[in-house]
């Protein structure tokens, strides 16, 4: 009897790039400058993948040093890969289920905000409490891709539909 095999997918924020991958190897969150910029956050959370095919769309690319590009969604804008010569790395944060891939190493922890390892002192509201949406007076509609592939790009009624 064969076992299916396990697959990653993921993708972008609008749903216009969408990956898969066969492998998985080591995760990790970076803190160095340029993965704190490439992200848009403290780090850059990143994890090594084998076999890996584009099933919708494919990421534009900015080369951030001598030695790596990046892929990202020229449409969102969304950080997708960070690719040396020889490899590739999947954006953590763009799989449909990133939960299931955790971090086993910190690089470049010297460039790391200096309040990195107090973040999980800081109080705690759950998405559920209201407070994206809090004095809007309106209900939160998200026009995020779903976790999952679609056969088609963008879902019928979504803004980008319109």
């Amino acid at each position: 009897m064969m076992t299916a095999q396990k697959t990653y997918s993921g993708g972008c924020q609008c749903g216009a790039v969408r990956f898969r991958a066969a492998e998985l190897g080591g995760a990790s969150i970076c803190h160095c400058r340029m993965c704190q910029k490439a992200f848009g956050g403290f780090f850059g959370p990143l994890v090594s993948a084998g076999k890996l095919e584009w099933t919708r769309g494919t990421p534009d690319y900015f080369t951030s040093s001598n030695f790596v590009k990046r892929g990202f969604c020229k449409n969102c804008g969304t950080p997708l890969t960070f690719e040396p010569e020889g490899g590739v790395e999947l954006a953590i944060g763009a799989f449909d289920d990133p939960a299931q891939i955790a971090p086993t190493s910190q690089l470049a922890h010297d460039s790391a905000m200096p309040y990195f390892d107090k973040l999980h002192e800081l109080r705690r509201r759950d998405i559920t409490d209201g407070a994206a949406n809090k004095g809007t007076g309106k209900e939160l509609v998200s026009y995020q891709h779903p976790d999952h592939d679609t056969q088609s790009w963008p879902l019928p009624g979504s803004k980008e539909s319109s």
